[in-house]
């Protein structure tokens, strides 16, 4: 659907900060409209006297971009410096170290982030299309008038008149999986409503190159993680981490008359897990690793999972506990530090830390039986890979303290 410029409107409003609209700034409808549809992610309050007749609007820990219809777009930009945003997504999504990034921290937004993150992913999959989709044989069960495969003896003993026989079969295919969810992929992107005229006719013949060879099938993040590769598929390892990046971000599709929208939307404190364990993991001193959501049973049908554990390489030993929170208050909460005493007893440990992005105004060191809790601060604001050199630094310092007292 084309959408004429002219008539669009964007507001922009910056995370975990109050941002007030005068009342015909924001349609009474679309107010509705993102109130019923996202208030998980955006708090909102309607004018009246309380706010001085104006809207209220308060992102709760999520950027990106929402077309709440053809004509109303909200942006919703970061705290953190934009480039740091990048940085952590890089890290997150295992992209660090690829070439063809260099040129991506040149953004200026996240929506031209996610343009050239939605080309390269386009380009990749015309370039496999032109070398030949992975194929697989998948097995099939068919009733046929020819033998196939190996015949169900049974089947004819029992209807002999049936002139088709059911046949059990392998299928040399390219409608496998590894493809399905770059058909997927695309197709979520295609219908965002966010790629520029530059970057959608390259989005659009990526996805046709795929019609008619590759079903359409719903597939999500998951679907992209922990898949197994071998020689003759190894390039889709990059196709894959790409395609998890739009559809861990992308939320569902909202009908609205024949208008859909897709927006784009990133859970900041899901991100900022993520970014932490990655560079631990990849910044681990010697002699210790890192573990990301290790998940802990603790009954039949309960579970739960940490963000991450620090171990002992020679030992396998856990040593401490922590878990990220992207929030700064000026204290730890009750919850939060009842939840580490329970994580470091659990994983038998006595170390746990909660960690931040901005020092707390009152910083935490507590010790509940044998169990130390106390906060760090990863910073966001400094250059990524200095403040995790110096978040290490402090984390390790902290471990040897605990260990000579």
């Amino acid at each position: 659907m084309d959408i004429n410029l002219a008539q669009l409107k964007i507001i922009e409003i910056t995370e975990y900060e109050n941002n007030l609209f005068l009342r015909d700034e924001i349609p009474h409808s679309d107010g509705v409209e993102l109130y019923e549809k996202y208030k998980t992610q955006v708090d909102i309050e309607f004018p009246s006297y309380t706010t001085r007749e104006h809207w209220k609007l308060k992102a709760k820990g999520w950027v990106g971009y929402i077309p709440i219809t053809p004509e109303f777009h909200l942006k919703i930009n970061p705290k953190v410096p934009i480039q740091n945003l990048f940085g952590m997504l890089e890290y997150a999504y295992k992209l660090k170290g690829f070439r063809f990034l260099e040129g991506l921290m040149d953004c200026e937004s996240l929506k031209d982030f996610y343009n050239n993150l939605a080309q390269i992913l386009a380009h990749k999959v015309l370039e496999r299309c032109r070398k030949g989709l992975y194929r697989t044989y998948l097995p099939k069960t068919q009733q046929l008038s020819y033998v196939r495969g190996r015949l169900d003896v049974q089947q004819v003993i029992q209807k002999p008149w049936n002139v088709k026989l059911k046949c059990d079969y392998e299928k040399h295919t390219a409608d496998v999986k590894e493809n399905q969810i770059l058909a997927w992929t695309l197709y979520i992107i295609g219908r965002s409503n966010l790629c520029s005229e530059r970057v959608s006719p390259t989005i659009r013949k990526a996805y046709h190159a795929l019609q008619g060879l590759i079903t359409l099938q719903p597939c999500s993040a998951k679907d992209c993680i922990r898949r197994q590769y071998n020689r003759l598929n190894e390039d889709y390892r990059l196709l894959h981490i790409l395609c998890r990046f739009f559809l861990e971000n992308s939320s569902p599709i909202h009908e609205m008359g024949n208008y859909k929208t897709l927006p784009f939307l990133v859970d900041m404190a899901y991100l900022y897990e993520l970014f932490v364990a990655e560079l631990l993991q990849k910044n681990a001193p010697q002699g210790y690793f890192f573990k990301q959501q290790h998940s802990i049973k603790i009954s039949q049908n309960r579970h739960f999972s940490i963000d991450i554990l620090l171990c002992d390489a020679a030992t396998g030993k856990t040593i401490a506990v922590l878990d990220t929170k992207y929030k700064v208050p000026e204290q730890a909460e009750n919850i939060d530090i009842h939840q580490m005493i329970s994580y470091a007893n659990t994983t038998k440990c006595t170390q746990a830390y909660l960690i931040y992005p901005k020092n707390l105004t009152q910083p935490l060191d507590i010790q509940s039986d044998k169990i130390r809790v106390r906060s760090l601060t990863f910073c966001l604001d400094d250059n990524l890979d200095r403040a995790g050199q110096t978040f290490l630094k402090n984390l390790f310092l902290l471990i040897s303290q605990n260990s000579h007292q």
